[in-house]
């Protein structure tokens, strides 16, 4: 079976064009819905693999709508779609348990690849956003400042990169136990809990690229 997703916009133009391209690349959309509410309704309901999720809407947004479904299923992946480019807004709906946020100047094919990357367990950010995170985490970063140590710099760019725990050990030439040590200790630097908010933390500080 292909991937599946449930879109969430108030603009039912918007959700039928996207559901047209979403569908000619072989991603199947199982419902929509124009509001947060009947939002987690259906994805509770239907289950599918990625969540397209407005910000702006009405009754419950989509933040909101995002951080109460990750409280019912933890295992839902939502990707932010939306025409907001405001840092605290990705904050928040990263927070809240976003795996990505994209503008809503990208194309189909940005879209399926972000589903397709977060149902990997990937974190996914429009090249625009990436390239504006970096560049404010340059310009307060200083040049000797090193939080993490070049080779967990490297394991962290690869997953980055979209690789498992295997594929990095046998990019490396290491044990997928001493990979695990690494991210372990990428987390306890980075104050991250995950995958997602190591990811986040390191791009902000320009410490990886998201490509």
């Amino acid at each position: 079976m292909g991937l599946t997703a449930l879109l969430v916009d108030d603009h039912t133009m918007l959700r039928q064009g996207l559901r047209r391209g979403l569908e000619a690349e072989g991603i199947r959309v199982v419902a929509e819905a124009g509001d947060g509410e009947t939002a987690i309704r259906l994805a509770l309901e239907h289950r599918p693999d990625v969540v397209i999720m407005d910000v702006s809407m009405p009754m419950v947004d989509g933040i909101e709508a995002t951080r109460r479904l990750m409280k019912a299923d933890g295992r839902q992946r939502v990707v932010m779609l939306t025409m907001h480019m405001d840092r605290n807004l990705i904050d928040l709906a990263l927070r809240a348990g976003a795996v990505g946020y994209l503008t809503k100047d990208c194309s189909i094919l940005e879209v399926v690849e972000a589903i397709r990357l977060a149902t990997n367990g990937d974190t996914v950010l429009s090249p625009n956003l990436a390239e504006l995170m970096l560049k404010e985490a340059r310009s307060s970063r200083s040049d000797d400042e090193a939080l993490i140590s070049p080779r967990e710099e490297e394991v962290l760019q690869l997953v980055v990169d979209g690789l498992g725990t295997s594929e990095i050990a046998e990019r490396l030439y290491i044990s997928q136990k001493t990979v695990k040590n690494h991210l372990a200790s990428i987390y306890d630097k980075l104050n991250a809990s995950d995958r997602t908010q190591a990811v986040l933390t390191a791009v902000r500080m320009g410490i990886v690229r998201i490509n």
